[in-house]
């Protein structure tokens, strides 16, 4: 693997997202700072863990970039969960790692980022800005039950009351929920979770490692019933696979039923080495829409406009009916949607009334 090359910026002046190939710095971490460890319990078996020390963990999304936060933080690389359309699946391309199974079972675990958070967040060049959570990879994955990393990070956020947002699709979230608790009280907190379909037959082959879509909602739930308001990302809608009128019904009446705050659809999008190895499932358990989604994105890696709007103003007319109405303000100023969406048509946020 290609530890040695890796490069972010400096402490001091962060800028730009770690792994894109541009010239950095400073080395990410040391060679020998890497220790790679295997488990052997059943919920880890198979994978990898690729233990580092990093020297940076708050990153910079690119300046022309349309999302509605600046900065980031990523205490791991690759994801169990094991989405076969994860859009991050080429991050791993950078550390000389397979973005198909290698994504799902070698995973690089920043096992000094709760420390690496508190000193940024104490500099007195840091100005306090939103930090965006689960925005590459989830930071509520299955290592995060070994690792541990998420308490520190949030005791760092609370208390230096420093705002932020994470998205996810683990139910590990609900450990934390005095801690939430804790940072809402004294900072702006904004939490989403992941729920693109509830058909239980999709969710086993596409999201594997995921928990089920109706435990995702529990964590909703969960939330709601302890004063932490949630919303959910409807993403991905997946062309001729999710997006049949009464499969978006039953998403979203799902959703408005759990006490999301709002819901905010978002079509699949197949970005290099996503596209690869969505195509290659979709060849072994959908063979007959191969062809269809050649044609759908052969444009590149996101579906036509037409189609975009189409599936949001579906999910419009949904969730006005099961009680959730567009928000009057528009959408707000730092959901926590996924980095690489931002060529995409803007998502559009409809808010609980």
């Amino acid at each position: 693997m290609r530890w040695e090359n890796l490069r972010v910026e400096s402490a001091a002046e962060p800028t730009g997202r770690p792994f894109e190939g541009r010239p950095r710095d400073a080395a990410l971490f040391d060679a020998d700072a890497v220790t790679t460890r295997t488990f052997d319990t059943p919920e880890f078996s198979g994978i990898t863990f690729h233990e580092i020390r990093a020297k940076s963990i708050v990153n910079r999304v690119p300046g022309a970039s349309r999302m509605p936060f600046e900065w980031t933080v990523n205490p791991y690389r690759g994801c169990t969960h094991a989405c076969v359309y994860c859009f991050a699946r080429k991050t791993h391309s950078y550390l000389d790692l397979d973005t198909g199974l290698g994504f799902d079972s070698q995973i690089v675990v920043k096992v000094n980022a709760p420390e690496l958070l508190r000193r940024h967040l104490g500099s007195p060049r840091w100005q306090g800005e939103h930090i965006a959570m689960g925005t590459n990879v989830d930071c509520y994955q299955r290592a995060e039950g070994r690792y541990r990393l998420m308490p520190g990070i949030l005791a760092a956020l609370r208390d230096h009351a420093n705002p932020f947002s994470i998205l996810t699709k683990g139910t590990l979230i609900l450990r934390d929920l005095d801690l939430l608790k804790q940072a809402s009280g004294v900072t702006d907190v904004g939490i989403s979770v992941s729920v693109g379909f509830t058909d239980p037959e999709l969710w086993r082959t596409v999201e594997p490692g995921t928990p089920a879509p109706e435990r995702r909602l529990d964590v909703v739930r969960t939330l709601a019933e302890h004063g932490v308001g949630c919303g959910v990302l409807m993403a991905p809608v997946i062309p001729f696979l999710s997006d049949h009128p009464g499969q978006l019904r039953a998403t979203v009446r799902a959703i408005a039923a759990s006490g999301a705050t709002s819901v905010t659809p978002l079509v699949l999008h197949l970005r290099p080495g996503a596209r690869e190895w969505f195509m290659a499932w979709l060849g072994q358990h959908h063979p007959y829409l191969v062809r269809r989604y050649e044609r759908l994105y052969a444009e590149g890696a996101y579906a036509p406009k037409w189609y975009q709007r189409r599936i949001t103003r579906q999910v419009h007319e949904l969730a006005q009916e099961y009680g959730i109405g567009p928000t009057r303000a528009g959408m707000p100023r730092r959901l926590p949607v996924p980095e690489t969406t931002e060529q995409a048509s803007e998502p559009t946020q409809l808010t609980l009334l």
